[in-house]
C-alpha cells in the first residue's frame, strides 16, 4: 500500500527543533538573502538578545565583514542555483573567537522557481578516541600532520592505515567528522595563518603549506577564512620586535 503524501514541513516547526542543538547553526533565508528564520545558536553567537534582532537582515550586515562579505558571497550561489555540501570554513562561536564548522546549503524551490535557501553548519566536535580504529587513524593523522607541506596521496595514507581508501574514507569521518583531504586542508590553512603573522611571501607561505601555486592558495584560504591571505595579513600585522 504506497504511503501518504506528507505535508509540507513547517519552517516555524524547524526552527523550534534546531533551537535544542547547541552545536548547530540553521537558518531560512529569502530571495534576497534576509534572514527568516535562525535558531537561538546563530542569534547567541551573534551576541544578540531575541531572533527579531536577526530576521529581515542579511549575512553582510550581521557578522563582522571578513565574515559576512563571505556567507553572502555563498547565499548568492545558492540562489544562483547551487548547493554547498559540507563546506570547511572558520566561524565565529559564542565567546567571538573562531572554529571550524563544516556548513550546508540549498535552495528552497516553489513551482521550479527558487524563492530563498535553507542551510545548517555543523561545529566540529572532538575526535572520537573511543572508537576502535582510532589508534591507526592516528598515525594517519601524525603523519599528515608531519607531512602538511608535501604532496600527500590518500592511497599512501590508506596503506599506512592498513585500510582500503574507501574504509579510510568511512572511518575518519566518524573520528573525525571530515574526509582526510579535508583534514588535510584544516591543517594546511592552520599552518598558513599562524606564517602569515610572519614576513614570508604570501606565494612562498602557499608553497610551504602544500598547495600548488599562489591562486590555489588564495582560492582555498579565502574558501575557509572569509579573507584572502594578503587581507588576512593586513587585519593580522606581524607583532613588533620587543626593543633591545
Amino acid at each position: 500500500m504506497p504511503s501518504a503524501a506528507l505535508p509540507p514541513v513547517d519552517p516555524d516547526l524547524l526552527q523550534e527543533l534546531f533551537d535544542r542543538l547547541p552545536d548547530v547553526v540553521f537558518f531560512i533565508k529569502d530571495r534576497h538573502g534576509r534572514y527568516t528564520h535562525a535558531n537561538q545558536t546563530l542569534v547567541q553567537r551573534l551576541g544578540l538578545g531575541a531572533r527579531e534582532a536577526v530576521i529581515g537582515y542579511r549575512a553582510s550586515e550581521l557578522f563582522p565583514a571578513r565574515l559576512g562579505d563571505g556567507y553572502a558571497a555563498q547565499d548568492r550561489r545558492v540562489l544562483g542555483g547551487a548547493r554547498i555540501d559540507d563546506q570547511l570554513e572558520m566561524h565565529m562561536f559564542q565567546n567571538r573567537a573562531a572554529g571550524w564548522c563544516l556548513t550546508s546549503k540549498q535552495p528552497l524551490r516553489h513551482d521550479g522557481e527558487i524563492h530563498g535557501l535553507i542551510g545548517i553548519s555543523r561545529d566540529l566536535a572532538q575526535p572520537d578516541g573511543r572508537h576502535p580504529g582510532y589508534a591507526r587513524l592516528r598515525r594517519v593523522l601524525d603523519h599528515m600532520e608531519a607531512h602538511y607541506g608535501e604532496p600527500v596521496r590518500m592511497q599512501a595514507l590508506a596503506e599506512l592505515a592498513g585500510l582500503s581508501l574507501s574504509q579510510l574514507e568511512r572511518q575518519f569521518r566518524r573520528v573525525f567528522q571530515l574526509a582526510p583531504q579535508q583534514w588535510l586542508t584544516r591543517l594546511r590553512i592552520e599552518a598558513a595563518m599562524q606564517r602569515l603573522h610572519g614576513e614570508d611571501t604570501i606565494a612562498s607561505i602557499g608553497q610551504l603549506c602544500g598547495f600548488t601555486d599562489q591562486s590555489a592558495f588564495s582560492r582555498q584560504f579565502k574558501a575557509s577564512v572569509g579573507l584572502t591571505p594578503r587581507d588576512y595579513r593586513r587585519l593580522n600585522p606581524a607583532p613588533p620586535c620587543a626593543p633591545t
